[in-house]
């Protein structure tokens, strides 16, 4: 089913006068007649044309709808989909036809959460004030984002991660969000929760060697870590693709969550100072060996002392552990002579 755009129901000004004149009229008549034949009623025939006025204004106020900028009413009439208005203005249409949107009571919290309710109240906690909200039958074409809870997965290692994402979205086809799916809300936090879990587990959480993320056969340094932006664009991709059909286009996805899963943290926390202490002492030992060279070669050059093989050897050991060593040293100064 695609959607239809009525555009010829832009006329609510007037027809909104024509139901004000009907009711003043019919009012007017009902008072001049009973006026003109005393209490009782001596014309019923203009009694009941004033009350068929009347009654046919009320008939017809239903028909009036007024939409704000990005706001969109999907109407059908005795079960047919007849059209969907779009932008903003005052609008006409059969007053028989119904608006329809399955996700009028369904709202998404900021945490991705979906709560059902016929009338959803919000309490302000600071001032201690209730408000409540009525459900509309409008649907919202603004680019909405939804901030889908954490997700605890296991990357392709098997390593549980913790990942949470924000979609950024809007409804491009009201036909499809309205019919083709039961609520179109539902429907995309599903798929989004969906999606992530498939992507992630296709990389590990940092870079680890032997392992295909692109599906190309061989291996690469892809990582959630260290590819954001491109588990991001995998992510939107999977989504949209599963989307579709309801009318929804996916903006963008962002990763607004990542971390090791608490119970292998404290694990991942000490491999990684590890590593990264094995990483500084590979570059201490390299500035120290280029530092223990550019002093020997500095004293043979000046020709400070002459050092045979042995006590370049010891020389060589004493400034390595000097330099190498994680604690300050504390020479011990040799009065005597050098042999």
């Amino acid at each position: 089913m695609t959607e239809k755009h009525l555009t010829r129901n832009k006329n609510g000004m007037a027809m909104l006068f024509f139901i004000l004149l009907l009711i003043i009229l019919g009012i007017g008549l009902f008072i001049a007649t009973n006026a003109a034949t005393g209490p009782k009623p001596a014309a019923p025939l203009f009694i009941t044309v004033s009350i068929l006025m009347v009654l046919i204004a009320c008939l017809l106020l239903p028909g009036l709808k007024v939409l704000a900028p990005q706001e969109a009413l999907v109407l059908t009439l005795f079960g047919q989909y007849k059209g969907t208005l779009k932008g903003e203005g005052f609008y006409f249409v059969n007053p028989f036809c119904i608006a329809i949107n399955p996700a009028a009571r369904t709202k998404l919290n900021q945490s991705g959460d979906v709560s059902d309710a016929s009338i959803s109240a919000g309490t302000s906690r600071s001032s201690g004030s209730v408000s409540f909200e009525m459900p509309t039958k409008k649907i919202s074409l603004k680019v909405m984002t939804l901030n889908n809870a954490r997700q605890k997965i296991n990357d392709c290692l098997g390593n549980p991660v913790e990942i949470g994402i924000a979609v950024t979205w809007r409804i491009t086809d009201t036909a499809r969000a309205v019919f083709h799916v039961d609520n179109y809300k539902e429907f995309l936090s599903l798929q989004c929760d969906s999606a992530l879990r498939d992507i992630v587990r296709i990389y590990p959480y940092d870079t680890a060697p032997d392992i295909d993320t692109t599906g190309d056969g061989m291996a690469d340094d892809g990582s959630l870590r260290g590819s954001s932006e491109v588990v991001a664009g995998r992510i939107r991709e999977e989504i949209q693709s599963r989307v579709s059909q309801a009318g929804i286009e996916i903006l963008e996805a962002r990763i607004t969550h990542l971390a090791y899963a608490p119970e292998i943290a404290a694990v991942m926390l000490q491999r990684q100072q590890a590593s990264a202490i094995i990483d500084a002492r590979k570059m201490i030992v390299d500035g120290a060996v280029g530092m223990v060279e550019m002093a020997l070669e500095r004293l043979n050059d000046n020709q400070v002392v002459t050092l045979d093989e042995e006590r370049k050897a010891a020389m060589v050991s004493n400034l390595l552990v000097v330099l190498c060593g994680n604690r300050d040293a504390q020479p011990i100064v040799n009065s005597g002579s050098l042999y």
